[in-house]
């Protein structure tokens, strides 16, 4: 599920009915002509129009999501990282409108990472120091497998890395920073726009 398929039918419907309904006579010119003063529809982007609304983590994960976000992907001097393409937030619908076992996944690790941190260090996950919170993730330095590891957190960890970096890659922000200063690749980002 994307934000495309969410918005087709809310923004058919208008569009449906403008073209179904005869213009007004007051409307045409002569010989049954549109006017030339006919209104334009004014459309925005999704993205520029409101932020992001967090929903499905609590509070609490969403704060350890942003952490792991921004440790997985960090940014790198004007390229943006994972905090400024808004993944974590990304990925707050996008596991929200996923099956329950993945989750349950999102939720379970989330949890364990805050309650490692409190254990270990006596404060949450997304208070910690890079130092602190590297420690913890010790599991995504295990070489990689076809199989998920048995572990949990393991298996938790390396799900949302990939998750982290393809949200980041497939941003409006990763994009436009991407195909800046080149004519060739100016709208060739793995980026599209909510709706064509």
């Amino acid at each position: 599920m994307n934000r495309r398929s969410l918005m087709k039918p809310a923004l058919a419907a208008p569009a449906a009915t403008a073209l179904i309904a005869p213009p007004p006579a007051a409307a045409q010119g002569p010989a049954g002509t549109p006017a030339a003063d006919t209104a334009e529809l004014a459309t925005a982007i999704a993205d520029d129009a409101a932020e992001a609304r967090t929903q499905f983590f609590t509070a609490p994960q969403l704060a350890a999501l942003r952490k792991l976000s921004d440790l997985i992907f960090p940014a790198i001097g004007e390229q943006p990282g994972a905090l400024a393409a808004g993944a974590p937030e990304f990925l707050d619908f996008y596991i929200g409108a996923s099956p329950a076992a993945r989750q349950a996944l999102y939720r379970n690790g989330l949890d364990a990472l805050d309650n490692g941190a409190k254990k270990r260090f006596r404060k949450p996950f997304s208070e910690l120091e890079s130092s602190q919170a590297e420690a913890l993730l010790e599991p995504l330095k295990q070489p990689w497998t076809y199989h998920p590891p048995a572990d949990p957190l393991a298996h938790f960890l390396r799900e949302a890395k990939a998750d982290i970096r393809t949200a980041t890659m497939n941003s409006r922000e990763f994009s436009a920073f991407t195909s800046r200063g080149s004519r060739r690749g100016a709208g060739m980002g793995l980026y599209w726009y909510p709706l064509d």
